[in-house]
């Protein structure tokens, strides 16, 4: 098996990947941790699901929160005795980034974007629900050239609650009703089909300039519940991002 762990800046998720099978999975805050807070966490999470540490073959690794690079590959090497792969120093993906400059694109939204050419080919579109909701774009000839970042379904709560006087926390999910009858119908239903009118109206437009049969998949915490409302999603894989890790593991150890 091969540990994957893809860093977000809300939640940190690891898989236990057997190929592009997910075998097991564990969702974790992403906090500060020390190196050896983490690696106590990471034999405690295998020993819950009766793994020994010396069933891992390899480990990869993508973040988008910098300061936690260190302690993972640390954490990893010490209590696992297995170096870290991590996307971004010098991983070969197998996709050109053509944008202005690839360095600033997030580690994550590349791994969606192998992950996707590899199930799907292009040019396609993969929508991410996580702490930020990102637009993820591959064009025919495979190549990654650009996408759209929008503030996350959860941040946009916690501004509702956080920045008005009477409006309370809610649950994200999908009201009685478009209208709502009461403050938390009508704050779930500004959330719920709010979101899904825009990712069908921003898909349409880059869909008009990237490619009008550009097929479109969602990932992330939210996909399944916000692919019930929109019309342009065509299919969900939540797991997409730990498939796009155990893949690029395999591309950068695998013999030539």
């Amino acid at each position: 098996m091969v540990l994957v762990i893809d860093v977000g800046n809300t939640n940190t998720v690891l898989g236990l990947m057997q190929a592009q099978e997910v075998v097991h999975t564990f969702r974790i805050s992403t906090v500060q941790r020390t190196t050896d807070e983490l690696g106590v966490l990471l034999l405690t999470l295998l020993a819950n699901r009766a793994v020994p540490p010396d069933a891992l073959k390899g480990a990869i690794c993508s973040s988008v929160v910098p300061s936690q690079v260190f302690t993972v590959e640390k954490a990893v090497r010490r209590y696992l005795r297995l170096e870290c792969l991590m996307v971004g120093k010098k991983l070969k993906t197998g996709m050109r980034i053509r944008t202005e400059n690839p360095r600033e694109v997030g580690a994550d939204r590349v791994v969606n974007a192998v992950a996707a050419v590899a199930r799907w080919r292009g040019p396609i579109i993969v929508v991410d629900f996580g702490t930020a909701t990102t637009f993820d774009c591959v064009d025919a000839q495979q190549d990654y050239i650009g996408g759209v970042i929008a503030p996350g379904l959860r941040i946009s709560e916690e501004a509702l609650y956080t920045r008005t006087a009477q409006l309370p926390r809610v649950e994200l999910q999908r009201p009685p009703q478009v209208i709502g009858k009461n403050t938390i119908h009508a704050m779930q239903s500004g959330l719920y089909w709010g979101y899904a009118g825009m990712v069908d109206a921003m898909v349409d437009r880059i869909r008009a300039e990237l490619d009008p049969e550009a097929k479109c998949v969602a990932t992330g915490g939210y996909a399944h519940l916000i692919s019930q409302a929109s019309t342009r999603i065509q299919d969900v894989d939540s797991a997409l991002t730990l498939r796009g890790l155990a893949l690029l593991y395999e591309r950068n150890t695998s013999p030539a």
